[in-house]
């Protein structure tokens, strides 16, 4: 994969990064493993002493103040890095450097779907075509007229929800889209495996037997072990129309392949100045940037998301499902892209070369180039090089990387 051209340090991290307590994984060529970090100004600084895994750093009473404090105390973190080196390499694909990862690590990735009235229309849309993105505008236009506006306002598990899936229902045009979309549950799938998903720079998977697909915009709230949320970061939860648009059964086949998840740049811990509360009204802008000068622009806006965050949490985390080493929860898109690509009527497909940016005014932008899942690097580094690596490395004297 090619390197993308963008300048590092000035387009990656939010707008307020002097603010911003920033933390993620760095890919340590010196002690060939990941290392947690925090990024501070012009500094990353090395955190694997205070704790060996993101998820063990979340898991501490206050992970905000004991990564602030751990950056003053030069017995338990070292500013290892130059932030600009480490962007600059992970943008160019250089794995020769120390780069970053995806910003998570034992969190097992979760993805709510459906939870945007505009892109549950979409999936409606893909039910009814069968996956044969020839038939949308012909769809898009027979089920625009059925549902009308009204569908919008309504407040998934309402009574009046109940009166719009009994009136759907009547014209026949009921959907399993439209059940999770308005209906008292929200959908929650399981969207990667632990350790699979791709960070800044990487190249992100379309596989060869997809013909119809697009990224997904989100917000990606991070919780620890017990539920709560602590920081979030962005992700593209890679989407093949056409294979879900099939069935949704094949939602597995349509959201979970080489590189089809991809999180960063890094996680924002939140504190006094950042909360959850900031996120309820975050913009996501979206831009893919064709080899052939096509350009695709969209907005995910988050206040006109259908349930709130604690609600997605809930039917996540809770008596039911537990997740002993916290997880990342994609909270799904506004954004469907319908614009036509090449052909009238065909809207848009991912091509090969694509750059697709991710960006938001609190968490940075997340930039990838779309790849062939079956040509771009194979997923190697799973939970037993992991734990392989933290062995030997607990094996070294406190401190010693980079000493």
């Amino acid at each position: 994969m090619s390197a993308l051209p963008l300048d590092a340090s000035a387009s990656v991290l939010p707008e307020d990064a002097e603010q911003a307590l920033l933390i993620g994984r760095v890919w340590d060529v010196e002690t060939g493993g990941p290392r947690v970090a925090a990024v501070s100004g012009e500094s990353v600084f090395d955190l694997q002493d205070v704790a060996c895994t993101v998820s063990e750093l979340l898991e501490l009473p206050d992970p905000a103040a004991t990564v602030r404090a751990a950056m003053l105390d030069p017995e338990r973190s070292q500013p290892r890095w130059a932030t600009s080196d480490v962007l600059r390499a992970t943008l160019a694909g250089d794995t020769s450097r120390p780069h970053l990862l995806a910003p998570v690590d034992l969190q097992v990735i979760k993805a709510c779907g459906v939870t945007f009235v505009d892109s549950m229309i979409e999936r409606v849309i893909e039910e009814r075509c069968a996956g044969d993105a020839g038939r949308a505008d012909e769809m898009r236009e027979l089920v625009g007229k059925a549902l009308g506006g009204s569908i919008g306002a309504v407040r998934p598990g309402s009574p009046e929800a109940a009166e719009a899936k009994r009136v759907l229902i009547a014209e026949g045009l009921w959907s399993q889209y439209l059940e999770v979309g308005i209906g008292p549950d929200p959908e929650v799938f399981t969207k990667a495996p632990v350790l699979s998903s791709v960070g800044l720079g990487a190249g992100i998977g379309i596989p060869a037997f997809s013909s119809w697909n697009n990224p997904e915009p989100e917000l990606v709230l991070i919780a620890m072990s017990q539920g709560k949320v602590v920081g979030a970061t962005l992700g593209n939860d890679v989407n093949l129309r056409d294979v879900e648009g099939r069935s949704a059964l094949l939602l597995g086949k349509a959201k979970d392949n080489n590189a089809s998840s991809a999180l960063g740049p890094l996680i924002r811990l939140f504190d006094d100045s950042f909360t959850l509360n900031t996120l309820r009204e975050e913009e996501i802008l979206l831009r893919v940037d064709g080899p052939d000068g096509y350009r695709l622009e969209g907005r995910n806006t988050v206040a006109r998301i259908s349930r709130p965050f604690e609600e997605l949490v809930a039917a996540t985390h809770g008596r039911h499902h537990q997740y002993p080493d916290g997880f990342a929860l994609f909270t799904g898109t506004l954004f469907a892209p319908t614009q036509d690509r090449d052909q009238p009527g065909q809207g848009f497909t991912h091509k090969h070369g694509d750059v697709v940016t991710i960006r938001s005014r609190h968490l940075g932008a997340l930039i990838n180039c779309v790849g062939a899942s079956e040509d771009l690097p194979e997923w190697t580094f799973g939970l037993r090089q992991l734990f392989g690596y933290l062995e030997a490395q607990s094996r070294q004297p406190a401190g010693s990387a980079g000493r």
